[in-house]
């Protein structure tokens, strides 16, 4: 079981999701454990270890594969010339239900097992269709 106690989780999570902010990821790892003996041991506990405003692409960067890592993001799109929309996708892996615990609102789930899954064409694509609001025909 993932431990989400940490309270700059749900205070990201809050940034992340505000019309206020420019903030639009979030990225969570587990924390490492200074008392576990074997490199490949790890703490149950998870912590914010980078929030950003560049988006996807951005996300991308900071990620790396070798770890399990989650992330919620805001992602913008237009329909048409006339409207802009906002959905937030959330980033899983491991222990995904504790997770979905605390980041509660999202519009798709994405399993993103290395980069290339977060690539914004297919994700917007899917945005569009949990929408309901898909007019170009996709």
């Amino acid at each position: 079981m993932a431990d989400l106690t940490d309270s700059a989780i749900n205070e990201a999570y809050l940034d992340v999701r505000s019309d206020k902010s420019d903030t639009n990821w979030l990225l969570l790892d587990y924390e490492p454990d200074d008392c576990l003996i074997l490199q490949s041991d790890r703490s149950d506990k998870l912590k914010v270890t980078q929030t950003g405003t560049g988006g996807l692409s951005e996300l991308k960067e900071v990620l790396d594969d070798s770890k399990a890592s989650f992330a919620y993001v805001r992602v913008q799109y237009s329909n048409d010339k006339e409207s802009t929309r906002e959905k937030f996708i959330l980033v899983i892996s491991v222990h995904a239900a504790d997770v979905k615990n605390v980041l509660r609102v999202y519009s798709i789930e994405v399993a993103a097992r290395e980069k290339d899954d977060l690539n914004e064409d297919p994700i917007v694509v899917r945005l569009r269709k949990a929408g309901g609001a898909s007019y170009d025909g996709v």
